[in-house]
């Protein structure tokens, strides 16, 4: 007589399972570091954001609003014109260099209005931005 049994032995379902895990793992790693560059991605572009309604704010005011102007979650407006209805949040959590509190962004006025700095930090080069704390001026965006 002929044993004939079907099925998968132990051993066949261990390497299985460690491949389906160590698979996983990749995919888990490779997802965060997609998350980073999208947070990092995204700071570049609320800057970019800030700088243009700055630069809108300047035209019709010449010069550039106080420091108390512009605040995360504030908007930047003059005589009833909004330049930016809400300025963004940094995304959390920080990454990299960037454990600063909560990775604010920061804007202050110089020369009386004739100039701005905006602060901010990002955890990995992006672009041709590189990493940790930058600045940006009407001059454009800035390695610290």
């Amino acid at each position: 007589m002929k044993n004939n049994k079907k099925g998968f032995t132990l051993i066949e379902l261990l390497v299985v399972i460690a491949i389906i895990g160590l698979l996983s793992t990749l995919a888990i790693v490779a997802l965060n570091s997609a998350r980073q560059k999208s947070r990092d991605a995204k700071r570049v572009s609320d800057i970019k954001q800030i700088q243009t309604a700055l630069e809108l704010y300047y035209n019709d005011n010449f010069g550039y609003p106080p420091d108390s102007g512009v605040s995360p979650g504030s908007s930047i407006a003059s005589n009833s014109i909004t330049y930016m209805s809400d300025v963004p949040v940094a995304p959390t959590p920080p990454d990299g260099t960037c454990d600063t509190g909560n990775n604010p962004y920061s804007y202050s006025q110089d020369d009386s209005g004739a100039s701005y700095t905006l602060t901010y930090c990002i955890g990995a080069d992006t672009g041709n931005v590189s990493e940790g704390v930058n600045k940006a001026t009407p001059a454009g965006i800035f390695d610290n």
